[in-house]
């Protein structure tokens, strides 16, 4: 059975950070590019990070640039997001997901395996 095990969300103040992880189990995903998506309440999943395969090709949404960092571990088959300089406006919940085609890389429906998410509070 196939797992996605997202941890490390929390709540933290504005100007904080967290390092959120991702691990997976029952199939290996070394071969997949791999992303972030967060949901706040009230509005769509929206993408946020992603990796290719090789590790090679990173793409951000222009919000989280520079403040954001996704990296992934083939050997621990994890997934990690370190999330600096976190603002209010970055509250929701946050998912790994698993990708098959990098042309649809930021498309919800182009996911194929996704955790339950890990919840992210920033207060003011």
């Amino acid at each position: 059975q196939v797992q996605m095990v997202e941890s490390g969300g929390g709540l933290v103040q504005a100007g904080g950070s967290l390092r959120l992880s991702c691990a997976a189990s029952g199939r290996s995903f070394n071969r997949d590019a791999m992303t972030w998506f967060r949901q706040a309440p009230g509005k769509e999943r929206e993408f946020v990070a992603a990796i290719s395969a090789n590790d090679e090709t990173l793409y951000y949404v222009d919000s989280v640039k520079g403040r954001f960092t996704i990296s992934r571990d083939n050997a621990k088959n994890t997934l990690y997001l370190q999330m600096n300089s976190l603002t209010p406006a970055d509250t929701a919940v946050y998912y790994c997901a698993a990708a098959k085609n990098w042309m649809r890389i930021t498309s919800v429906q182009a996911m194929i395996y996704w955790g339950r998410g890990t919840q992210v509070t920033v207060s003011s």
